[in-house]
């Protein structure tokens, strides 16, 4: 999840690439992951959370909350897709008499 990739003007909204565009997606190529979505670096987040509110909750019908929700059910969809059994990643355990 790309953090911070734009910045949201609070006082018009406009958007800009204040760090730059593409380092999330360069990063997740780099590192062979998929990239889940992009988050803006908007006060509304930095306030909600601040007083204990998710922006989910408090604007749930806001772009950001669509983009949370974005990204939870992307992440949701990669996870069902994954095996479920893990027990070939730990040891063999052997019980022996005697």
């Amino acid at each position: 999840i790309e953090n911070m990739s734009t910045h949201i003007c609070s006082q018009c909204g406009h958007e800009e690439h204040i760090f730059g565009s593409g380092g999330g997606e360069q990063m997740s190529k780099q590192y062979g992951v998929d990239l889940l979505g992009s988050l803006p670096l908007d006060i509304k987040i930095r306030e909600g959370v601040d007083c204990g509110k998710p922006t989910v909750a408090i604007e749930p019908d806001s772009d950001i909350s669509l983009l949370y929700r974005d990204i939870a059910r992307i992440s949701s969809a990669r996870l069902s897709q994954m095996a479920k059994d893990y027990s070939g990643k730990f040891p063999k355990i052997v019980v022996e008499n005697n």
